[in-house]
């Protein structure tokens, strides 16, 4: 989920962290909270820059190469989600993990949500209720495993409970800016995972890549499903659908689709027991 940046970076010193312990677990060694602090929202944006940036070969801007992080204007409004390993430490040193949360009220700060950039998503403006943008998702690459996974997505519960969101949605990235690359994955998505009409965003015109280049039976689904990347996985997991046609993010070297998950459809997995859990 992308944006053109800012122009400057002493503007994203980050929202107000009066809302800091609405999420709060501790597991172990390891915690999911939100960020305090701007040295916290910081530490955040260059585990952002060296995922995407170093790792992914994103197209930074220069001032963003020379400081070594990722940030736009949606940094100033939004939520950022933090897994610490409290090992490395309590705050910015211990962070290995990142997801940035936008409801309705950051958008309205910015005049519209980031993947409004991509997709016609004036379905999830017009859902009732709370909504909720997921994106950036990050995790640290000696941290990338089920359990940190697991982290993230505690906090994520536990912030759409605390909020009563009933949808999330963002885009979630292939690798790469060739969609033929993808063509059993992207087509597997749309033939088995099309969201259903009442929630289905489509690709902005311009931008509009077709997914459903394959016919159903010209492909085995499991080797297809095996070619979808390890997040998108997970909210399919989750009950999660996709939008129709994906789009080619040329600055974060990505093939993007759209998701959106109905959280009444993982609410006991991964709301209610988790709030069980903590009281």
């Amino acid at each position: 989920m992308r944006i053109d940046r800012a122009d400057s970076e002493a503007e994203l010193l980050g929202p107000p962290v009066s809302n800091a312990e609405i999420v709060k677990v501790v597991a172990g060694d390891f915690e999911v909270r939100l960020a305090r602090t701007a040295e916290e929202i910081h530490a955040a944006q260059a585990l952002r820059y060296r995922i995407f940036y170093e790792e992914m070969a994103a197209h930074p801007t220069p001032e963003m190469k020379a400081l070594g992080r990722d940030f736009d204007p949606f940094d100033e409004v939004c939520d950022h989600l933090l897994v610490l390993d409290r090992r490395r430490g309590e705050g910015p040193e211990g962070i290995v993990g990142t997801y940035r949360l936008i409801r309705r009220a950051a958008a309205a700060r910015i005049g519209r949500f980031y993947s409004s950039a991509e997709y016609d998503i004036q379905k999830m403006i017009d859902y009732p209720n709370e909504v909720l943008e997921l994106g950036r998702s990050c995790i640290a690459r000696d941290a990338r495993n089920t359990a940190t996974m697991q982290m993230l997505w505690r906090g994520i519960a536990l912030y759409a409970y605390h909020y009563d969101v009933k949808v999330m949605f963002g885009c979630a990235s292939f690798p790469g800016i060739d969609p033929a690359q993808h063509a059993q994955a992207l087509s597997y998505l749309h033939h088995h995972h099309l969201a259903p009409p009442e929630i289905r965003v489509r690709a902005v015109p311009e931008r509009y890549v077709e997914m459903n280049v394959l016919e159903p039976d010209s492909y085995d689904p499991r080797k297809a499903m095996a070619r979808v990347p390890p997040l998108i996985k997970g909210y399919l997991r989750l009950g999660g659908f996709v939008g129709d046609g994906a789009v080619i993010d040329h600055e974060f070297n990505s093939v993007d689709v759209f998701i959106v998950v109905k959280t009444d459809l993982v609410t006991e997995k991964y709301i209610r027991h988790y709030e069980r859990g903590i009281r």
